[in-house]
């Protein structure tokens, strides 16, 4: 058997793993990655190829605005690491996806390997010359530093287990904060606990194989609830909260909606993801004041969500919503909120779109150092300034259900009580 069919045995093989089980976007990606190294080898993919060529990104797809293909790189990354640290430990191939580079590299056990020539670094990803680096020896011992790290991935991104280190993707724990993340999140970043995540999970009536709903109180008062569901986007905006916190040195918890207590609300600051629609504990406690999200009661939009403009300044509409349910969506509008919490020396974070994605684009707006610069700026708050409760509104472009673009339409500075 030629080396070439012995590694693409190999992805099979991984593919096909109770580690890969269901995830069929990382299996193609493990695919495309595989036939990629092994039919142009020495030739590096950049981000663009991979969104546009694997996963149906538009061509003006902007790597600096959608994260999509490093999250599911990293995911991939961890996938292995996994794997080979026990279902695939004797396993004849090994494959790795090493940090920095979208090539996959092939080890044999008895020591010889086939890769696509480079490891680039992300420089060379952007087309910069690829650079010469040497070859992991010992996979073994890569093994197990892969699985430390995996180990410590987990606990932060899963379990969120308190002590545990934030944000170990990629080099955000290493990197200093900018100095703009620590003007905006200094509220959260000195209280005696690490603050919450508290993700939207509604709840839902029906069965995953046969379709679902949300739960309607006046029709299901004795329907089975189902409350651990969430949204695409509020999945990928914990992963940018935790990025976020992880440079600024500052564990998270994340706890899902549900499972909120009014105790968390007066002993911790609390990020909240996810509108008042889904994540039921905003109703619970005191919410933004000066955009508020309502349904509609009449007209041609009547129950849709709709974020109220309660003091609209001049050229400002009164209500703003998202794209007619009947077309794909291509617009949506987020509130970010940074409002005092139940106790005075704690607050709250709000970040909420009419839909999933508008969620997402809102916490990636507070998560992108230009964005929050230019929020600091309108807030006239300097660099090494304090914070004041605010109120933003934000106007979020989709396109192939990924925001895409993110702009600030209003913005208001609140009283605190």
């Amino acid at each position: 058997m030629s080396d070439k069919e012995q590694y693409l045995r190999q992805v099979e093989k991984l593919a096909g793993s109770h580690i890969l089980h269901g995830s069929e976007s990382l299996c193609k990606l493990l695919r495309y990655l595989a036939h990629h190294a092994l039919e142009h080898p020495g030739t590096p993919l950049k981000e663009y190829q991979i969104a546009t060529e694997e996963f149906g990104r538009p061509q003006d797809f902007d790597p600096a605005v959608d994260s999509m293909v490093r999250v599911q790189a990293g995911r991939l990354r961890s996938k292995l690491a996994e794997y080979y640290a026990g279902e695939g430990l004797e396993d004849p191939v090994r494959i790795e996806l090493p940090k920095g580079t979208y090539a996959l590299v092939f080890h044999k056990r008895d020591g010889t390997h086939k890769t696509n020539g480079h490891h680039p670094s992300a420089a060379q990803e952007r087309g910069a010359p690829p650079a010469k680096t040497s070859v992991p020896s010992g996979w073994m011992a890569s093994v197990a530093v892969l699985s430390l790290l995996l180990g410590l991935s987990l606990i932060a991104l899963v379990l969120a287990k308190k002590g545990s280190p934030s944000a170990l993707a990629g080099d955000a724990a290493t990197k200093p904060a900018p100095a703009a993340f620590q003007t905006f999140w200094k509220p959260f970043l000195v209280g005696p606990e690490e603050p919450s995540i508290v993700f939207s999970n509604a709840a839902f009536v029906g069965r995953p194989e046969t379709g679902m709903r949300y739960f309607n109180s006046s029709r299901d008062q004795k329907a089975a609830i189902w409350d651990h569901y969430t949204g695409v986007g509020e999945v990928f905006a914990i992963h940018e909260l935790d990025q976020v916190f992880g440079q600024l040195r500052r564990n998270l918890r994340v706890k899902r909606g549900s499972l909120f207590t009014l105790d968390d609300a007066k002993n911790s600051d609390l990020i909240f993801v996810g509108s008042p629609s889904e994540n039921l504990t905003l109703l619970e406690i005191p919410g933004t004041q000066e955009f508020v999200f309502q349904r509609v009661q009449e007209g041609p939009r009547k129950g849709d969500l709709s974020i109220v403009n309660v003091h609209p300044q001049p050229g400002e509409q009164k209500a703003y919503l998202a794209t007619l349910n009947n077309l794909p969506l291509a617009e949506d509008y987020a509130v970010v909120g940074l409002i005092p919490g139940l106790n005075p020396p704690r607050y709250e974070m709000i970040v909420a779109g009419t839909t999933t994605f508008g969620t997402q684009g809102g916490v990636e707006y507070v998560c992108r150092e230009r964005s929050v610069q230019e929020l600091l700026l309108r807030l006239s708050v300097s660099e090494n300034g304090d914070i004041r409760p605010f109120e933003a509104l934000l106007h979020v472009k989709v396109a192939k259900g990924v925001p895409v673009e993110t702009e600030l339409v209003s913005l208001r500075k609140v009283t605190a009580p």
